[in-house]
Parts: structure tokens; C-alpha cells; sequence
């Protein structure tokens, strides 16, 4: 090992990096001109950029030589045995991880950026154009893990942000192909190269074919309802169309809410999150920015800006596809042009401000805004070749000139710099209006870059919106949740304080006459006005979404997660009936038959059973310390099956209509978490799957497992939620890890199949669908992994929950 060491460090020479290092001709005491200490500091960077490149390579030649140790060390230890612990599992290669994406590893030893372009040249802009050199976006990228599913109790919760709707799972090598005994009457797939054997019903034994093509379903979806905003980490997103449409996102759609006729028409044309959004003048045409993500086939989804018309909702232009880094964070239409320019800030290191004319989609200039956050952005009301840009510890006005963007930054002087600018407008007369950190609105005089006049304490804690409406007024917002109005001189007029259940408001929008609408951080969008109370017209969930469950015999569906929140919906009103705040992260939930009650599951082991006309807590009990993946009434009412991390299955007896339980035992035999389970019509059986792939099978009442297959092979079950079983393996995609499918729904009448991914899409397949790689039909709008599906007690309309993404969508089947 030592002459390989040796080997490689000769690679590079660290000397002349020294020699660099020691040199003082480039500090400020030295008598060098400036022009030459800049020369001479680039050279350094230069090659200290280069050394940490030879380190890189170096580095991953020592790994590549520790893994050839440890492969010999394991071929010595099958001769003899060896007390040598395994090196290598403390020294991983880790690939660079970025947005959720796994990259592969490049022979060079350069980390590839989301945009697949290091350089970031746009192929459409003229070559003279000097394009920005930007920092590797992976230095700041932290490594996403997930936990293999095969772990005996490893934890179902994926890991990673809703930016990147999947992470890049799907392995290289080929899924085996599933086997077919006509003697035992089973199929064998593989999933991970473990077997799983599914026995079919005796009487399709004679007639099954492997190799037959499974038929596509007839019905399909359609998007109907998003229940939710994102506004808990997104700014200046909420704005009233002259059509009478609130126009917001959540997740990758945009929603073109009419409040007063209850009617949603939505924008899918993003793949993953969208972050920012922006109205032309004409209020019209809509701009919107998303993430960087990663496609279900592993393939990279760029961020980019697409440009788009409200009326008809076609995409008119997308800007940006291989210029963007990680994310595009704020954008702005120009005012005084006709609106012909676009102004955007990627999320890259530096934070690249580009200016577009988006109508050619030719990107006119682009600078380097910042290596700190930036917050907004926004050009001048009356001269087009100004932008303003804020963010941490920053304010600067850009001036456009000749295809340049130069800066100017904004003195604070006398007054205390914030630690973040966090909004900005512009008054009639010009002058620039900002809102910080501290609680000032500061405002800027025209064309210059000092304060002109200074409202101190304006609020308690950050400013984190501001609006000027027609009349002239400016309306701010904050943390403290205070509205204020303030005239033209900055004297205060009125004040409203939004309750606390809205939590503080996040962005502030002009509605109809003295309407003004409020999108706060606990994701409400608020109606109301200065004079008058605000009512919620939009609200959602503010943390990862698991449990979902669907009312028996009403158009009603319960959705809970880890906001602690629980609520009951209406799906044909669209409105919230109830919600309840809990003491435990929530995770699963599940009706009585009866439709009088509704257990939930949480992530510590505890359960509760909630009246469901009431929301009043009916009973407590806790099984084992680890969260509750099912909740799972009988038909009958009679038993209650709760599924945990634990590897048990809780059996409970249930009497006077889901008011009064009674533990029967627990069913022991899963060697890794339970994920799903299904009874059987007639409330005598148990099926289970497990984080290990398992499928067991069991008389509930006594807590023993069947291993009988001659008796469970004719089960008829209530319902299909169990991923794996012979009436649905179709629905598992090439290359499966096992874990990519979260969620399984049978419709009510046994025609369709709908199935939950952890790359943001819903599937329906026609039921029962036991032909490998079953067709279907694909919808996107999630932009995290959907965690649940389920059809309405009538199969009238279906819902999925988003994750991370936190949204609800509800999807019509025609």
C-alpha cells in the first residue's frame, strides 16, 4: 500500500502553490500596481484551483485502491479467516448528490452542475456575449440519503426536498423476468433479485398467459381540485387576474383560483416545483420558474422559466434550459416597455441575474448578483435598463448598458445595515421602497442609491411584504402579522392584525376595490380588507403529507401529516369541514365502515379515534414506540389492524360503532416494517406486505398467519391497497428498487387500479393488472413523491397527497 501511496503523490507538486501562498506581493502593503495584484491573485486562484482538482483525482485513486485492498482482503478471508475490519465502509466514495440527484462520476474528477452544462453557454445567444463563470453549484448541495427499505426496520419516510421530485433510483441493470408455474399455478418476479411468489387463483391457473399485453383503461383523469398554497418558503406568488381568477401554485401547478363562482383551472406545463411566478402588465401573460429535478427515468429536468397565457393556458416561451443552476428563485416582467423584457435570479452559488427578451427568447445581459440569498427582484416602474435586486445583507441597483448589467449598491450610511432586505416596490414618483429584517421600510430616492426618508420600527421583527395599490397607499406585512397602510407622506393609517391561526403573512396582493388578498406562511391565502375581518379562501398542510383516508358512504376525504394537522374535507364543495391540532406528527389514518369515527396513526406508536362530526377525541392508545404506517378497520367494524415500523401488526377488537376497543394481540412474523395491509370481504383474513417484501397472510382474531396456500389463494379481498400480490405486480415499473411504488387503490367496482410514485406522478391502470409491465396512464402535477391515492366512496373522483410538497390534489375520472 505504501508504494502506492507513494505512486500517486507524485501526481502534483504542492511547491509552487506554496511558494504563492508566501508571496506578499499581492496584499495591500504591497507596491504593486492594483491592476497587477489582481493578475497576480487570479493566477493564484487559478492554480489553486487546479491543485484541488489534482487532490480530487488524487483522492479517487486512493478509494479506487482501498476497494482492490478490500475486494483481496475478502478473497484472502474465504481461504482463512482474518481479524482485519473492512476499511472501506469507513472511507465511501460518496457521488456527488445534487438536488436529490445522484451524478455519476466523471473519469476528470469535475463535479457535473444540475444543468448538465459547466460552462453554461446558451446556445442561443451570440458568441460575443461573455457568459458568466460561475461557481460549482455542488459545494453547497448537502448529500441526500434514503434508507434501504430492506433494513429490518428501516424508516419508510423518504428523504429529500420537494426541489427534486425523485431521486435517480433506477438501477442499470436489467430487471429478471418474472416466472410463470403452471404446476403450482404462481408468478415469481423479482424485485432487488428477491423472489416474490404470488399464487393465483385456481381458476385462472388453466387460463393465464405471461407473455399476454395487459389493455390500457379505458377511463382517465383529469385534474379538478389543488387543495393548498405554498407560502411558507415562496414570495410574491399571489396576484388577481382581471378575469377574477386569484392566480398562485403549489407543487409543479399553477391555480387560476375564481373565488366567487368556486371554480379552479390549473397550468401543468412545469415538471417539478415551481418557486416563483410573475404577471406582464397586460395581466395576461404569466411567467413562472421551477426546480431542478429528475424524471422517473432518471433523466435530468433543467430548470427553466416558461412564459405562458392565462386565457388559453398554452405555453408561449420557455427561457433558460441549460442556463439555470438548481433553481430559478425570482423573476419580473418590465414595466415601461410594453413589458418586453424578463428579469430572473437563478439559485445558483453566485445567484445569476439575466435579463431576457422573452419574447425572441434571446437573454440580453447577465452578472454575477450575489454568492448571499436573493429575495427579489424587480425593474423600475418608469425605465426599463433599472433593476433592483435584495437579499442578504445586499440592495443593489443594476443599470443595463450595452449589454452589461452594472451595479450599484445601496448605502445605508447612518442607518444600521439589515441583516436581509427582504422586499421591495416602487412609490408613483419613482423612489425604490424596501422592506428589512429590522422592522424599517427605508425608502430610496429616484435614480440614486441612498435613503431619502426612514419609517424605524415600522414593524416588530421582518418586514416580508409590501404593495402599492392603485390609490396611491403602500400596504406592508410581516412576522408580527400586522397589515399596515401608510399615505404618501409614510404616515400610518390603519392596522389589522391577522390571527395566529394564519400565521404571519407572507405576501400582499391588490384585489377587487378596497379587496386586498394576503398569502401567509402557514399557507393560507386570506381575503379581506383593512376595514373588515380576512377570511381563508385557500388553505393546505405546512409539513410532509402521508395520511389519507376516504369518508365510507359521504364525498369526504381526511387528509393529516407531520404539521400535526388533521382535516376533513369536502370534495364536492371543496371546503375544509374541520381540522384538529394534534401532540405527534401524523401518519396514517382510517374510517370506521360506519363512517361515525376515524382513527389516526402517528410517527410515536400512539393512536387516537377522532368523532367524525365533532372532531371530539373518542379514545388513546399507544402499541410500541415507532410510527403507525396503516390504520385498517374490518368491513364488518368488528377488528381494527394497525401496521407499525415495528414489524407487528396490532390487532384491536372494536365494539359500539367504533367507540370502544378492546386488544385481541398482536400478529408476529414480518422480519422488516409493515407497509400495507388489506382484509377480506368477509373480515376473516389478513394480507400484509412489508419493507422486506414479504406477503403474509392472517386470521386476525386469533393473531396466527395462514401458511396454508390452498387457503388464501381464493380469498376475495375488500380492498387492494398491498402493492405486491398476483391481481397487481403489473403495476411495478423496469428496474424497481421495490420501493418506488408508495401507494395502491382499487376503485370500488374493480374496473381500475391507481397507483402513487415516488417521482411525483399518479398511474391508473385497468384492475386486475397481473401482466408485467401493465400500460397506463400517466399524470403529473405532485412534486414530490405522492405518498397516498385513494378513489370516493363511489369512484366518482380520486385523490393523491404530495409529500413534500404538501399539496392535495383531487382528479375527476371521465
Amino acid at each position: 500500500m505504501e508504494d502506492g501511496f507513494s505512486s500517486y503523490s507524485s501526481l502534483y507538486d504542492t511547491s509552487s502553490l506554496l511558494q504563492f501562498c508566501n508571496d506578499d506581493s499581492a496584499s495591500a502593503a504591497s507596491s504593486m500596481e492594483v491592476t497587477d495584484r489582481i493578475a497576480s491573485l487570479e493566477q493564484r486562484v487559478q492554480m489553486q484551483e487546479d491543485e484541488i482538482q489534482l487532490l480530487k483525482s488524487a483522492l479517487a485513486d486512493v478509494v479506487r485502491r482501498l476497494n482492490l485492498s478490500e475486494e483481496q482482503q475478502a478473497m484472502g478471508s474465504r481461504r482463512g479467516p482474518t481479524k482485519a475490519r473492512p476499511m472501506i465502509a469507513t472511507l465511501p466514495l460518496r457521488p456527488t448528490v445534487n438536488n436529490g440527484t445522484v451524478q455519476p462520476k466523471k473519469g476528470s474528477g469535475t463535479l457535473p452542475s444540475p444543468s448538465g452544462s459547466g460552462s453554461r453557454k446558451d446556445t442561443s445567444a451570440p458568441a460575443s456575449k461573455s457568459t458568466v463563470r460561475r461557481a460549482n453549484s455542488n459545494e453547497h448541495v448537502g448529500t441526500l440519503t434514503r434508507k434501504d427499505s430492506g433494513d429490518s426496520k428501516g424508516n419508510r419516510t423518504r428523504a429529500g426536498s420537494t426541489g427534486s421530485n425523485s431521486s435517480s433510483k433506477r438501477s442499470d441493470s436489467k430487471q429478471r423476468e418474472p416466472v410463470f408455474s403452471a404446476e403450482e399455478g404462481y408468478v415469481k418476479m423479482f424485485l432487488k433479485g428477491r423472489p416474490i411468489t404470488m399464487y393465483m387463483p385456481k381458476d385462472q391457473v388453466d387460463s393465464y398467459c405471461l407473455e399476454a399485453r395487459a389493455e390500457l383503461p379505458c377511463n382517465k383523469l383529469k385534474l379538478d381540485w389543488v387543495y393548498g398554497y405554498r407560502g411558507r418558503d415562496c414570495r410574491s406568488n399571489l396576484y388577481l387576474l382581471p378575469t377574477g381568477e386569484t392566480v398562485y401554485f403549489i407543487a409543479s401547478v399553477v391555480i387560476l383560483f375564481n373565488v366567487d363562482e368556486q371554480l379552479q383551472r390549473h397550468y401543468t406545463g412545469h415538471t417539478d416545483d415551481i418557486k416563483c411566478l410573475a404577471v406582464h402588465p397586460d395581466k395576461i401573460t404569466i411567467a413562472t420558474g421551477q426546480v431542478a429535478g429528475t424524471s422517473s427515468d432518471g433523466k435530468q429536468l433543467v430548470p427553466h422559466v416558461r412564459v405562458w397565457d392565462s386565457v388559453s393556458l398554452n405555453t408561449l416561451h420557455v427561457l433558460g434550459i441549460g442556463f439555470f443552476d438548481r433553481a430559478v428563485v425570482c423573476l419580473a416582467f418590465s414595466k415601461s416597455n410594453g413589458g418586453n423584457t424578463l428579469c430572473v435570479v437563478d439559485d445558483s452559488n453566485d445567484h445569476v441575474l439575466s435579463v431576457w427578451d422573452w419574447q425572441r427568447e434571446d437573454r440580453l445581459a447577465e452578472v454575477k448578483c450575489s454568492n448571499e440569498s436573493v429575495f427579489a427582484t424587480d425593474f423600475h416602474p418608469t425605465d426599463s435598463n433599472i433593476v433592483v435586486t435584495c437579499g442578504k445583507s445586499h440592495l443593489y441597483f443594476w443599470n443595463l448598458e450595452k449589454g452589461m448589467l452594472v451595479k450599484k449598491q445601496g448605502l445605508f450610511e447612518k442607518q444600521e445595515k439589515p441583516k436581509f432586505v427582504l422586499c421591495v416596490t416602487f412609490a408613483e414618483n419613482g423612489d425604490t421602497i424596501t422592506g428589512d429584517s429590522s422592522g424599517n421600510i427605508l425608502v430610496w430616492g429616484k435614480g440614486t442609491n441612498r435613503i431619502g426618508h426612514v419609517i424605524q420600527g415600522a414593524h416588530e421583527g421582518s418586514i416580508f411584504a409590501l404593495c402599492m395599490l392603485r390609490s396611491g397607499t403602500l400596504v406592508s406585512g410581516g412576522k408580527d402579522r400586522r397589515l399596515i397602510s401608510w399615505d404618501s407622506s409614510y404616515q400610518q393609517m390603519q392596522v389589522v392584525e391577522v390571527p395566529e391561526l394564519f400565521g404571519p403573512i407572507r405576501t400582499i396582493a391588490e384585489g377587487r376595490g378596497e379587496t386586498v388578498l394576503i398569502g401567509t406562511t402557514k399557507n393560507f391565502v386570506l381575503q379581506g380588507s383593512l376595514d373588515e375581518e380576512f377570511m381563508p379562501i385557500t388553505q393546505g398542510h405546512t409539513d410532509e403529507l402521508w395520511g389519507l383516508a376516504v369518508h365510507p358512504c359521504k364525498p369526504q376525504f381526511l387528509t393529516c401529516g407531520y404539521d400535526r394537522q388533521v382535516c376533513l374535507w369536502d370534495s364536492s364543495s371543496h371546503q375544509l369541514i374541520w381540522a384538529k391540532s394534534m401532540e405527534d406528527a401524523a401518519q396514517s389514518a382510517g374510517f370506521h365502515p360506519s363512517g361515525a369515527v376515524v382513527a389516526i396513526g402517528t410517527q410515536t406508536g400512539r393512536w387516537l379515534v377522532l368523532d367524525t362530526d365533532s372532531k371530539d377525541l373518542v379514545t388513546v392508545h399507544t402499541d410500541g414506540n415507532e410510527q403507525l404506517s396503516v390504520m385498517c378497520y374490518g368491513p364488518d367494524g368488528n377488528f381494527l389492524a394497525i401496521g407499525s415500523h415495528d414489524n407487528y401488526i396490532y390487532i384491536y377488537a372494536v365494539a359500539e360503532n367504533g367507540r370502544k376497543y378492546s386488544r385481541v394481540g398482536k400478529c408476529s412474523g414480518h422480519s422488516s416494517f409493515i407497509t400495507h395491509l388489506d382484509w377480506s370481504v368477509d373480515s376473516q383474513y389478513l394480507v400484509s406486505n412489508s419493507g422486506d417484501y414479504e406477503i403474509l397472510y392472517w386470521i386476525p382474531s386469533v393473531c396466527k398467519q395462514v401458511v396454508s396456500v390452498e387457503t388464501t389463494r381464493d380469498i376475495e379481498w375488500a380492498t387492494h391497497t398491498c402493492t405486491l400480490g398476483f391481481q397487481v405486480f403489473g403495476l411495478w415499473p423496469d428496474g424497481s428498487d421495490g420501493t418506488d411504488i408508495n401507494a395502491v387503490c382499487r376503485s370500488k367496482d374493480k374496473s381500475l387500479l391507481v397507483t402513487g410514485d415516488d417521482f411525483g406522478k399518479v398511474h391508473l391502470f385497468s384492475y386486475p393488472c397481473s401482466q408485467f409491465r401493465a400500460p397506463s396512464h400517466v399524470y403529473g402535477g405532485h412534486s414530490s413523491h405522492v405518498t397516498n391515492v385513494t378513489f370516493l366512496y363511489d369512484d366518482s373522483y380520486l385523490v393523491s397527497t404530495g409529500g413534500k410538497d404538501m399539496s392535495v390534489m383531487q382528479w375527476r375520472i371521465v
